[in-house]
């Protein structure tokens, strides 16, 4: 009977995951074909383990699981998984950061034996399936496949909640449903074949809301901020590729996610609050949090983000002593070393795309088909693709004020008023991986822009009776429209009906680190997108000449046989032609989003330890020492922006009193508010930058604590090994010119007058990285600096240069400004050769 085959597996997965069922009544309810579970605890401790999150489940509960099976259609039919309402809260594990948590709800401490017991693999429920002599093994094999890869698995109301602090931050999710579908992404009952060695299946989420509130002392929600995000739906398309029937874990695995319209709103309150999320997403990202030991710097924590993975389980400090073999550059330190979050998700990949190891085992047989050689391809790092496109992302940023109220027993209400939004188009998010040779993130977008709404501190300029331009509002455009770009920014990818996956072909990818760098240039990049590009590029090559991929030897950590290892980390970041409009609306509004950044401060995820020096010396053999010399690994970062225009207006009005002393930590914020009419400058005179290209490269040596450790105990370091213990920054600036021009009523500019003309300069500049290891070496400089410039001219009447006086005053002087500093005459006499001054 095909119960007594898939009956197992489905009661493995429930059992697993979930406390207290009875064994028995579920098999009969499966036997019946439909199961109904309610109010069901989840096993938190089973979830850790798996999972292998940073985070420790405070609770976890399903209110209903119901379980479909087509007994009768099992082969042509979908078993169906329905979840309604469930709901887990988080916080970051005990240990990983101090205990200063306030408020919020208790811990759970879970003892060593409910963690020993947790660790091992839960007991198979009716390990062998007696065996039927009408089923051959080939065909329960591959039935098991075709319902593994149908299930349909639908979750309503889907809570989650992290907490941490006074923070806490929730995802309500109405709707998810997972399925398989066809070639053309249509609903479909598939199976992989011996043609088509494909999987395709679609994630749909329905009104994603995310809210980000405060807790008080008591770990109570006083008032509800504004959500973050609400109601958003998007959807995600899954792609896995095999190399053939037999194999349990995919070749290639592609997941993309398109969102049509992303409407994101933060409030004063909630900015402090998500700064805190972006920094808690970052330090994982790094493995920073909690993981310092002693004599530790960043330097040393650094390594984690370059050193991406730990697929095959070799730790980062077996990869450093692969590349710098008998140097002994390296301290001994402990077994463990900890991970960064990039190393948890590639360690996840496969179990979230692979068959159970022990789904033979319920089946009592041993698969004739399962050679040596097909294990051994199970642990060939797949070649795993991410991505993330938007087409239209709006952030709104907004000032909150408590609302009366006419009862007494009403509770507090917000309300919130639009200052800024930003607006972003075409927007890209890339990963591509495989396994720790090579990892590369590309991020880009095709056109954006910031606009100033309502008022700010009481200055009404952009309300609606107002009666401004949407040109004025505007003050930061960059990149292009996205109906004159079109959909470059969904090139290759899943929702691309060009793309090789979706036009039956398989997809090839660049893994060569040379190959890559001559494909995706910054031309290349700004060709895609058109307003910002980065690429972020790290491999690891052997030099022994058997090549990056070699998985196998790597995870052997055998390094007498690996020869060295050369690590290499490039981001480029290209930002194309940009308009900055700096006036009185836009300085006071992105000052005001700094002091409401500042508002709160938390403990840091992780602290710098002061730097100790060793004064043990390490003496290098000749054959150590050019081994050393041979190759250094370092992180470089170029940054190009394209054709930048600035035009710095003269304030129409200057609160920066209030604004300043809060950034510069002298006194906290005030409620100050200006009661006074907003009047609009016309025609506004302002100074107007034009440059180019700004060029800014920057090189630091990846491992700097141990390479500085390693060559400062030298008697006589070369200049070589002296180059790569500084960080070099290089500052090159072409066609750099400015002069005056004024807005009139019509919203034009008149064209500018110069007061420099155009010209080119570069600047270079060296520091020492840890200078306290150098004390013994006066004559190793800590800092260096060539500045160049070939030629500079500045030119100005005596009206321009009253003209720039006076726009300096109108910053540097708080108050009004009158409109009688700037009088006709004086701007007659300015633009004297335009003559249409308003």
């Amino acid at each position: 009977m095909l119960e007594s085959y898939v009956t197992p597996i489905l009661m493995s997965y429930v059992n697993r995951y979930i406390k207290n069922l009875k064994p028995s009544d579920l098999q009969l309810s499966l036997w019946g074909g439909d199961v109904v579970l309610s109010k069901l605890e989840l096993k938190l401790d089973v979830l850790e383990q798996e999972l292998k999150l940073p985070f420790t489940f405070l609770s976890g509960h399903i209110h209903e699981l119901r379980i479909h099976v087509p007994w009768t259609k099992l082969g042509s039919e979908s078993v169906v998984i329905t979840i309604n309402t469930m709901e887990c809260i988080l916080k970051l594990k005990d240990g990983m950061q101090d205990d200063h948590e306030s408020c919020g709800s208790n811990s759970t401490n879970r003892s060593t034996t409910e963690n020993t017991k947790s660790s091992v693999k839960p007991r198979r429920i009716q390990q062998a399936a007696p065996t039927d002599p009408d089923l051959p093994p080939g065909y329960v094999q591959s039935l098991i496949r075709r319902v593994v890869n149908n299930v349909n698995i639908v979750i309503n109301n889907l809570i989650l909640k992290y907490v941490e602090d006074d923070i806490v931050l929730s995802v309500n999710i109405t709707s998810a449903e997972c399925y398989t579908v066809g070639e053309l992404w249509d609903r479909a009952f598939m199976d992989i074949s011996a043609t088509d060695l494909v999987l395709r299946k679609v994630i749909n989420f329905s009104d994603c809301t995310v809210c980000l509130d405060k807790r008080n002392a008591s770990g109570k929600i006083e008032f509800y901020q504004d959500p973050l995000l609400y109601k958003c739906s998007f959807r995600t398309r899954l792609h896995f590729t095999y190399d053939n029937l037999n194999s349990k874990m995919p070749s290639v695995i592609k997941i993309h996610t398109l969102v049509e319209s992303l409407k994101l709103s933060i409030t004063d309150q909630q900015l402090p609050m998500f700064i805190r999320i972006m920094q808690l997403g970052i330090a994982l990202y790094y493995g920073e949090i909690g993981n310092f030991k002693d004599g530790e710097t960043e330097d040393s924590t650094c390594q984690n983000k370059d050193t991406l993975g730990n697929f095959t389980g070799v730790g980062d400090e077996t990869r450093i002593d692969m590349q710098y073999k008998g140097q002994e550059l390296y301290s001994q330190q402990e077994d463990e070393q900890p991970q960064g979050w990039v190393s948890w998700a590639w360690s996840f990949v496969p179990a979230i795309v692979s068959y159970d190891d022990g789904e033979e085992d319920y089946l009592g047989i041993d698969s004739p088909s399962t050679t040596q050689q097909q294990k051994a391809q199970t642990l060939k790092d797949p070649i795993v693709s991410i991505g993330f496109y938007c087409t239209k992302a709006t952030v709104t940023f907004k000032l909150t004020e408590m609302q009366a109220e006419s009862s007494y027993y009403s509770p507090q209400k917000v309300k919130s008023k639009e200052i800024l939004c930003w607006e972003q188009e075409g927007t890209t998010v890339e990963a591509l991986m495989m396994g720790e040779p090579f990892f590369d993130c590309q991020i880009g977008f095709v056109g954006c822009r910031a606009i100033c709404l309502k008022g700010i501190m009481g200055v009404k300029d952009f309300e609606e009776n107002m009666n401004r331009s949407e040109t004025e509002a505007c003050f930061f455009i960059c990149g292009e429209n996205l109906s004159m770009k079109g959909l470059t920014y969904l090139t290759n990818s899943l929702f691309d009906y060009r793309s090789p996956e979706n036009n039956g072909t398989r997809a090839e990818f660049i893994l060569d680190g040379a190959h890559h760098k001559e494909t995706y240039t910054e031309i290349a990049g700004m060709q895609r997108f058109g307003a910002f590009y980065m690429d972020y590029l790290y491999t690891m090559e052997n030099t022994s000449g058997k090549g990056s991929g070699n998985q196998q030897d790597v995870s052997s950590g055998k390094s007498e046989d690996l020869g060295i290892v050369q690590e290499k980390s490039t981001k480029s970041l290209v930002i194309g032609p940009l308009d900055f409009r700096l006036d009185s609306s836009a300085v006071h509004r992105i000052l005001k989003m700094i002091v409401c950044a500042l508002e709160h401060e938390y403990e840091p995820y992780s602290r710098l330890k002061p730097d100790i020096k060793d004064e043990s010396e390490i003496i290098l053999n000749p054959e150590e020492m050019a081994s050393l010399e041979e190759y250094i690994p370092t992180r470089h970062t170029s940054i190009t922006l394209l054709k930048c225009t600035c035009t710095i207006f003269m304030a129409e009005f200057n609160l920066l009193d209030q604004l300043l002393p809060v950034i510069m930590g002298e006194k906290n914020s005030s409620n100050f508010m200006n009661t006074a009419n907003f009047q609009s400058l016309r025609p506004l005179p302002s100074i107007q930058i034009l440059v180019d290209k700004i060029n800014l490269e920057h090189s630091v040596p990846m491992y700097a604590e141990h390479l500085v450790h390693v060559v400062s105990s030298l008697t006589q370091p070369s200049d070589n090994l002296l180059h790569y213990c500084y960080a070099h920054c290089y500052l090159k600036i072409f066609g750099f010119q400015a002069g005056l021009t004024s807005l009139d009523c019509r919203g034009s500019y008149c064209l500018p007058v110069p007061i420099i003309p155009s010209f080119s300069t570069a600047l270079y500049g060296k520091l020492l990285k840890l200078p306290t290891c150098w004390t013994k070496r006066s004559q190793i400089a800590i800092s260096e600096g060539i500045f160049e410039l070939p030629n500079l001219t500045i030119q100005s009447t005596r009206a321009q240069t009253l003209l720039l006086q006076a726009i300096y005053e109108s910053w540097s002087h708080i108050g009004n400004v009158s409109s009688s500093i700037v009088n006709e005459a004086l701007m007659n006499e300015v633009f004297q050769t335009i003559g249409n001054v308003c």
